[in-house]
């Protein structure tokens, strides 16, 4: 039996039997690394060496969990959401909640997408927007999964299809990737390649609207940020409102989450508007409720580096196209789940398209397919997975956002829905691609 199917395999089941998202990868990746001949020492070596990598990503969850906190306790969100209510509250139409629920679904996607591109934050906007908003959310009885499909939307779609921001790294990957293949591709090459797979999460998302229309109940009880509020005034939002701002700056500027949370962080503590003892109090609190978050990062990159040192990628693909023969529209579909299977275990696209170009560059090749169609099935092999992956930050940031008051589940609430509407249509589009380009 292959490691890496086995190992995957494992760690979804038991994420599915709702064990701790932590312990399934921790058991998946024992069971995978002994079943690839590496002893236990081994396997906890480089499962380690992994959770070492992921330190910087956990860390900027954590920051970003304690500014999120100081932005709710600095009233800022409160205005917006009260105002909303009331006018809700003068308006009980039906129809004046359904232009609202609308509205708050089309922002959130529009804002998920900006944040891949146009003001290149990635996640960083969850955890310091949603949090504050769930109120209306309970309010408005917006079924949080489709929030969920939404925000993953946004955060897997773009960087597929858009050449800027995310999508630049993400498409230039698979030209490296392709050259280190020994094929040479532009990079005006991927983009018109990836029109018709990305045409699944377009698909996927209608779907997913119609499916989760109806109205989702859910207890109205307080959420873990800011449990102490301030008299809101002028100075306080003026301080909120820079804050957030040098946060996003800071982060554009460097590239990195952690130094863009400690700038917004700092400006609270430095406007002197606030008392520290408090802030203090919140910032800790914050950093709690995103640190569960973080350790689901560490562990991920933990059994991602078991994955890959296994060296059963290969040989997975290989098996795979060994059994389907020569049938190009079975080859084709094999390329497609193996991908998905792949980057749901090592939780990011970008990590996985080295790994398979290097072997379905050769295959494709070989198998006749045009280069387009190579390039379709790399960047779709790619992409899958990324939605709906317990380990993936694609469905980890929608979480950590959503489930401010412990009512949204990681697995059963973001997981499922993503992998049913986004990644299975993208898998019907990319087998699509790879059959017609």
């Amino acid at each position: 039996m292959n490691s890496v199917l086995i190992a995957i395999l494992i760690m979804v089941v038991l994420s599915l039997c709702k064990l701790n998202v932590i312990l399934a990868l921790f058991i998946g990746a024992i069971a995978g690394g002994l079943i690839a001949g590496m002893n236990l020492n081994e396997v906890i070596t480089v499962f380690t060496g992994g959770i070492v990598q992921g330190s910087e990503i956990a860390l900027s969850y954590a920051l970003l969990g304690g500014f999120a906190a100081l932005i709710a306790y600095s009233g800022i969100t409160d205005i917006l959401v009260d105002k909303i209510l009331s006018i809700l509250q003068r308006n009980q139409t039906k129809k004046a909640r359904v232009i609202a629920k609308i509205s708050i679904v089309l922002a959130l996607l529009i804002i998920a997408m900006m944040s891949q591109n146009l003001v290149p934050v990635h996640i960083a906007f969850i955890p310091i927007l949603i949090p504050p908003l769930i109120s209306l959310f309970n309010e408005l009885e917006i079924d949080r999964r489709l929030l969920a499909i939404v925000l993953t939307f946004g955060l897997t779609f773009t960087y597929a299809i858009v050449p800027f921001g995310y999508g630049q790294i993400f498409q230039n990957t698979i030209v490296k990737s392709f050259s280190n293949a020994g094929v040479e591709i532009s990079f005006q090459d991927v983009a018109p390649n990836m029109l018709i797979p990305v045409s699944g999460f377009i698909f996927g998302l209608i779907i997913a609207t119609w499916y989760f229309r109806k109205s989702r109940k859910y207890i109205d009880k307080e959420s873990e940020l800011a449990t102490k509020k301030i008299r809101v005034s002028a100075s306080t939002i003026v301080t909120a409102i820079i804050a957030i701002i040098v946060t996003f700056t800071v982060q554009f500027y460097t590239d990195s989450m952690i130094f863009g949370a400690l700038g917004g962080i700092m400006i609270f503590f430095l406007s002197f508007r606030f008392k520290w003892s408090e802030l203090d109090t919140e910032l800790v609190n914050g950093i709690k409720i995103m640190a569960y978050i973080g350790m689901v990062m560490l562990a991920a990159n933990g059994f991602a580096g078991v994955i890959n040192e296994t060296g059963d990628v290969t040989p997975l693909v290989n098996s795979i196209s060994d059994i389907l023969g020569d049938n190009k529209a079975f080859i084709v579909l094999g390329m497609m789940i193996v991908g998905l299977v792949v980057t749901m275990g090592i939780g990011s696209s970008f990590a996985t398209l080295p790994i398979i170009a290097a072997i379905f560059v050769p295959m494709g090749a070989e198998l006749g397919l045009s280069m387009s169609a190579i390039i379709a099935i790399v960047g779709t092999a790619g992409v899958l997975g990324d939605a709906g992956s317990p380990a993936s930050d694609s469905t980890l940031g929608p979480t950590a956002g959503l489930n401010v008051d412990g009512q949204h589940d990681h697995i059963w609430d973001t997981c499922v829905p993503t992998f049913i509407f986004l990644n299975i249509p993208v898998v019907i589009t990319g087998f699509i691609a790879g059959m017609i380009l």
